[in-house]
């Protein structure tokens, strides 16, 4: 594919790439056409050097679609940005998401993509690594994926309901658990990937109890494989965008020590099929 306003290097075989050229604050349609034909192509994109504000940042994001707002995580809503949630961790709070999953699956229409602010980065450590369930999928034999492409599975999100306060556990009551495809087909590319993770996902349904958990397990160990992933250094600044619909993140708790806090938007999506 040609880019003209662009410039692109890829991170990995699989996924991911670095664009350069590109003020987020300030993008036109061509730039935008090109940067979504990307980000279909490539699933995660990292933009170095964008210190956007949280305006710039929504403004982005809502180009790709409506913006979802988390039913529980902290959020920016006090300062006018319920859309942008804070992911934050630090000594006295060790906390980061570091099992591999794809965004709000338990809800019956999962987000689409999400766009992610490094707001403060650490000294060392805290990169991010994303899998493509594309190549994960298209690693598996004929066979096994003639299998899955015939399952669903439960995803839930009641793990969430230990820290939500009354108001956001009534509200998490009503998407909490949804039945996905295991093989979900992207919209847009029409390209097939795994669409079960080690965060939401309870159980293959139909099957029993074993059958399931090993299925699973397997799933999980095989989205891992390092030929699938590519791996994100953070400095002061960066924006990732990456598609929740085949790609599947996660932090590398290797330093939880200092300061890390990440803003997030998210782009509401559609039912997986």
């Amino acid at each position: 594919m040609s880019y003209q306003h662009i410039s692109i290097e890829p991170l990995a075989a699989a996924i991911g790439a670095e664009i350069s050229g590109v003020d987020l604050a300030d993008v036109d349609t061509d730039t935008e056409r090109e940067i979504r034909d990307a980000w279909t192509e490539y699933q995660v994109l990292f933009f170095r050097e964008q210190n956007i504000t949280p305006a710039e940042h929504t403004a982005f994001a809502r180009r790709f679609g409506d913006l979802h707002v988390h039913p529980v995580l902290p959020s920016r809503e006090s300062e006018g940005f319920p859309e942008i949630v804070v992911l934050e961790s630090s000594e006295d709070i060790p906390f980061v998401a570091e099992s591999w999953h794809s965004d709000v699956t338990f809800e019956r229409k999962p987000p689409l993509g999400s766009v992610l602010h490094g707001a403060v980065i650490p000294k060392a450590g805290g990169d991010t690594m994303w899998s493509s369930m594309y190549a994960a999928y298209e690693g598996l034999s004929d066979s096994m994926q003639r299998l899955l492409s015939e399952l669903q599975a439960v995803h839930d999100g009641s793990a969430f309901q230990t820290i939500a306060d009354s108001d956001q556990a009534e509200e998490l009551k009503k998407d909490v658990i949804a039945l996905h495809p295991v093989i979900r087909t992207h919209p847009v590319s029409k390209r097939k990937g795994i669409f079960v993770n080690h965060t939401f996902t309870r159980k293959i349904d139909g099957m029993k109890p074993k059958e399931s958990a090993a299925l699973l397990r397997f799933l999980y160990q095989h989205i891992e494989s390092p030929e699938y992933t590519c791996r994100f250094h953070w400095r002061p600044g960066p924006v990732a965008m990456w598609d929740n619909r085949c790609t599947q993140h996660r932090v590398i708790a290797d330093n939880l020590k200092d300061r890390r806090r990440m803003e997030r938007v998210t782009i509401c999506g559609d039912e997986p099929f």
